[in-house]
Parts: C-alpha cells; structure tokens; sequence
C-alpha cells in the first residue's frame, strides 16, 4: 500500500465561515508531508478531521487505500494537536506507563522511545522540571509507543527556542529514517524546508500547491551572471528561445534557462561573450511561498 491517507474533497463550514475549503490530497508512506500555511489557513482543522475530534461538513477521508476502517487507521496514528499534558508530580517514565495503561498497550516499549527523544537519562525526573523543548520531546514520545505507522504534529516546535528546535528537528528526521510517515503542520517555512520531502500549502482552507519540497523552490531557481557588457549580453540573449527571462540588476545579469550552468556558459561564449563567473542562485521556501501566496 503506497497511500496511507487520501483526502477527498474535504469542507468544514462553522456558519458562514469556511475552515477547510473542497481540499483533496494524499500521504504516500514514507515521507515526511509539511502542511504549510499562516495562521487560520484550515492547518488545524484538516487534522482535527482526520483524527476525528472535529467533525467534517463533506468530503472523505480513506485510510490505507480503504483496506482499513477509520477506527483501526487511527490506530495506526500517533498525535500531537496541542500543548503536551501530562502529570506534573509524575516522572517522564511514570507519564508514559499511564499512557501505556490508557491505550491498553504494553509498557515494553517506553525506555526505546525515552531513547529514541533523547530523555531516557531523565526518565526519574518530574516532569514539572521538563523545559518546553523536553515537554515536546515526551510527547513525541508518548505518541510513539504504539508503534504507529502515521505520525501527526502539529506546530511542534511552536514556542520553542532555536535549540529546543533543533532538538525536535533531529527527533522527527529520526523517526522518519525508521520508515514512519509523518504529517508536520507548520507556519514556519524554514522548518518545513529542512525537514520535509513534500509540502501542501494551504491559505483560506485552499490547496494552493501540493508538490515536492525541492520542485517548489526550483521554480525559483536562476543564474547570476558576472560578465563584461552586461547590457549588450542583455539585449543579445533577451530574445533567445533557451532563455526563460534575462534582467540586469546592478552590474550582474540574472537569468532564468533551463539551461545547466555549462549550458549557458557555452552558449554565452558562442555569442563572443565570456563571463568572470557564474552562480548558481536558489529562492528561500519563504520567498517561495510569498509569491504563491499572492
């Protein structure tokens, strides 16, 4: 089974107000899945619709191309939707045995995943001790101990300081390297690009894009030409058919080609023109998503 979960022309209407607006899109196993968006782009919602704590308006959602039951592909799913809860006065480990009880599954598990979040070393400690970044670990944690082959987070690193980030930027790309799927719903766009294989932009409850990761922010892509005669380069190459776009900015040209960066040279050279240097220049997934946004 390659797909875990399909959407199907999902809608979530709370009055006059739309949340999630006729949104289709599928989870391949495997990959790690940035849902992006700014805040009241639907993010919350959709998830709040696949595991079933809001109810959908129309559309459907298929587990494991409808070999499975909603039921039992929510038991195939681990979650973050919100702030970790857990017992203050009770250790990390103690934590999790309760959940263990509560999901009647068996506590074999804990000191892997306490490992596995980096927190076995602190597994006797309160967890009203825990720093925020700990907290999220835990959870991590927490949602992992019935070995879910879908894992769901939402905003996990929201609040966090630059190294409570990190550490739960290494955690989810361990998780993923042990063949979980994993849907990461973000606002921060540099989150998603160094984490993420495939990223679905959603903005008014809209699919705006759906594609991977690098395709999105090759779009952008362009060559910085440092060359003498800028100006007669310009006008030589502006109406060339290998030349998507071509503009002086300062002394530079930047060019918009298909063409590899030998390619170019080449042809700038069998126009009598020989540049100093030639770099190769990428958009942020910020920038990126600014002008799709708009």
């Amino acid at each position: 089974m390659s797909k875990v979960l399909e959407i199907v022309n999902l809608t979530k209407k709370y009055g006059k107000l739309t949340a999630v607006d006729n949104l289709s899109f599928s989870i391949e196993k495997g990959k790690i899945y940035g849902l992006l968006g700014p805040n009241g782009s639907g993010k919350s919602t959709t998830l709040g619709i696949i595991l079933e704590v809001v109810n959908k308006t129309s559309g459907k959602v298929i587990w494991f191309e409808n070999q499975i039951s909603a039921r039992e592909g929510l038991k195939k799913t681990g979650a973050i939707i919100e702030r970790p809860n857990f017992y203050p006065y009770l250790s990390a480990w103690q934590n999790l045995e309760l959940v263990c009880m509560i999901k009647e599954i068996p506590t074999v598990n804990i000191n892997e995943k306490l490992k596995l979040v980096n927190l076995f070393d602190r597994k006797d400690d309160l967890f009203k001790n825990f720093s925020l970044g700990m907290k999220q670990r835990l959870a991590i944690a927490s949602s992992l101990l019935n070995e879910p082959d879908l894992l769901i987070l939402d905003e996990p690193t929201n609040g966090l300081d630059p190294k409570g980030i990190r550490e739960i930027r290494e955690v989810i790309k361990l998780v993923a390297s042990r063949g979980k799927t994993i849907i990461l719903a973000s606002h921060l766009l540099d989150e998603v690009e160094k984490v993420c294989d495939h990223v679905i932009v959603l903005e008014d409850g809209k699919k705006i894009y759906d594609g991977e990761v690098t395709e999105l922010i090759n779009h952008k892509t362009w060559w910085e030409v440092d060359i003498e005669k800028p100006d007669e380069v310009l006008f030589n190459l502006s109406h060339n058919p290998n030349i998507t776009s071509i503009r002086k900015e300062k002394n530079l040209l930047r060019i918009y080609t298909n063409l590899s960066g030998k390619e170019l040279n080449k042809l700038l050279i069998n126009k009598g023109f020989y540049a100093n240097q030639i770099y190769i220049k990428k958009a942020s997934l910020e920038k990126v998503f600014i002008d799709i946004t708009q």
